[in-house]
């Protein structure tokens, strides 16, 4: 494709998918859904995977990492450079302010602490110190698109829907931290 010759690249990948899908109609014709669908996902299954002889050899089927080694042995270019990571914000851009975390944290309703055991009232009482700190730290998780990973952990507490519940009668509450 580098080259321009975006025709032949085409043509080439309609001759592939063109040979997986007969490949796949043959090998997958003798599995019967409507008789039985477990038979079908390993016929599926021993279709990806390939299917392994006595010597333990893999034969038959499509094997995606046939394609991966194929394509890593021909794919070399040695004046490849990773590109550089691109920032979504501007440092100099303060889409968070201060004040704006002051009013969101003075606002806090009661609710579950999370895994950091920080309760909300806590952070509605210390709204006027925690604010600066808290802009600017949400700001650079914004600056650099990373979330700190404590704030992605969750504690999951199950809830009974009925009174009297079966194991299946329970619905997950994910309860996050309240900076999160």
């Amino acid at each position: 494709m580098r080259a321009g010759r975006t025709g032949e690249v085409d043509a080439i990948a309609v001759h592939i998918r063109t040979i997986i899908t007969c490949s796949s109609l043959r090998w997958l014709r003798k599995a019967d859904t409507r008789k039985s669908a477990k038979d079908t996902w390993a016929k599926v299954r021993e279709f990806i995977k390939g299917k392994a002889n006595q010597t333990g050899e893999q034969v038959d089927g499509l094997m995606a990492q046939r394609f991966n080694n194929h394509y890593a042995a021909i794919s070399t270019d040695t004046d490849y450079s990773a590109p550089r990571l691109k920032l979504t914000a501007h440092n100099d851009l303060h889409y968070i302010t201060e004040m704006c975390v002051f009013r969101i944290l003075d606002t806090l309703r009661p609710t579950a602490t999370g895994i950091d055991q920080i309760p909300a009232w806590f952070l509605r009482l210390g709204a006027p110190v925690f604010a600066a700190p808290l802009a600017r730290l949400f700001h650079q998780s914004l600056t650099t698109s990373v979330v700190p990973r404590q704030w992605k952990t969750a504690v999951i507490t199950l809830i009974p829907k009925i009174a009297t519940p079966a194991p299946s009668d329970f619905r997950p509450i994910s309860i996050t931290p309240v900076l999160s």
